[in-house]
């Protein structure tokens, strides 16, 4: 039996001539032909004052981590249930992530227990937008107001969803996106920072271009670069920005089948919910779903456990999420805790992703929901 996978990656018909492309032009390295033309695309998609393409959602957050100006010992709040490169982003500027608990129903970050965890050393609040559905980002930049307190948007699974119609990624101060080979659009790896604010888009160009003003030395600006401010290289290959703009030529169409995808997924669950067996995702009215990832919630991790090794039995890839970052080894040596994480430490015990791609086939979902079932057939 042929293994059904959790992920495959996508490709268009011009993939490869846009990569050939690259090669014609005779310029492979950043800012090049397509880096320029996703900047376009996102820019108009997104409405934003600086859309930068990156190599990862990693160096989007790093890029975003050094704007925020943290000196040592400064405090950015964020969930615990997240990947790491959430708070490694900020743990290499010194500062010191403080987890909080998350809702229940959306496994976002409980805008609610925010307030508590601020000290005199919180500087940013951090808001993941886990599966593409939204934080409360009224609540939470209404917390950062009065605080005067830094918003980075982790964005990293939410392209094309919204929060009260706005973008995801540009309601904060910052925003970070990632392409990896598991979202919704791909470029193998890769990444997005955007922002609306005209003093941190200038910034963000030089931090972006190795701490230089090269950028306004090839538009004219300047008569020649140098090194201004602290940076890395965080350019992706402008090889990188043609597979991701061929993905980006058919978004909607992949967004139109992982919505189908997620839809089926959800209504062939739903006797299995009201029966108590498990929890299927909660979508707020305020937001919408991109359909990043479809998630069964059980009740216990004995169940999950017996659930994924009967689906690994059919071929069929099914993970878990996150360890908690608050109780691995690097988070306990860098990070701190803000109140009880019990809902954080639930979840994590009991949640299980279902393959969702872009070209998964009929067939294929259909055994999915067919192997789930029959698990609990059996049970």
């Amino acid at each position: 039996m042929t293994t059904i996978n959790f992920n495959e990656p996508a490709q268009n018909l011009s993939t490869l001539q846009y990569i050939e492309d690259v090669f014609t032009q005779k310029h492979t390295s950043g800012d090049g032909k397509y880096t320029k033309l996703c900047h376009k695309w996102f820019a108009d998609k997104l409405s934003c004052e600086q859309t930068l393409l990156v190599h990862s959602g990693t160096a989007a957050l790093e890029v975003a981590a050094i704007l925020a100006d943290l000196k040592p010992g400064d405090e950015v709040i964020m969930p615990s249930y997240t990947f790491c490169s959430t708070a490694n982003a900020f743990v290499l500027q010194g500062a010191v992530p403080v987890f909080v608990d998350i809702r229940p129903d959306t496994l976002n970050i409980d805008e609610t227990k925010i307030e508590a965890a601020i000290t005199s050393k919180t500087k940013t609040i951090v808001p993941v937008h886990y599966a593409g559905v939204a934080c409360e980002m009224d609540n939470i930049m209404d917390i950062a107001k009065r605080h005067h307190l830094l918003v980075i948007e982790d964005a990293a699974q939410a392209f094309d969803s919204f929060y009260k119609s706005k973008p995801l990624g540009t309601i904060g101060n910052m925003g970070c996106f990632s392409f990896h080979e598991t979202k919704n659009v791909m470029s193998g790896e890769g990444g997005l920072f955007v922002t609306n604010d005209s003093t941190l888009a200038e910034r963000a160009e030089i931090i972006r271009e190795k701490g230089t003003n090269r950028s306004k030395f090839f538009r004219g600006q300047i008569d020649k670069y140098t090194w201004v401010d602290k940076g890395s290289s965080y350019l992706p290959s402008d090889i990188i920005a043609a597979y991701l703009y061929s993905i980006l030529e058919i978004s909607d169409q992949i967004q139109q089948k992982r919505r189908a995808v997620w839809h089926k997924y959800y209504s062939a669950f739903e006797s299995l919910e009201k029966s108590g067996a498990i929890r299927r995702p909660i979508i707020p009215n305020n937001t919408t779903n991109n359909a990043h990832m479809f998630y069964l919630l059980f009740n216990d991790l004995e169940t999950r456990t017996k659930f994924i090794a009967y689906l690994r039995k059919n071929n069929i890839q099914a993970p878990f999420h996150y360890i908690p970052l608050h109780s691995a080894p690097a988070g306990k040596k860098y990070c701190k805790t803000s109140g009880s994480l019990d809902v954080t430490n639930r979840i994590s015990d009991t949640l299980v992703r279902l393959p969702l791609f872009f070209d998964i086939s009929e067939q294929e979902i259909d055994t999915v929901i067919n192997k789930c079932l029959e698990f609990w057939s059996k049970k």
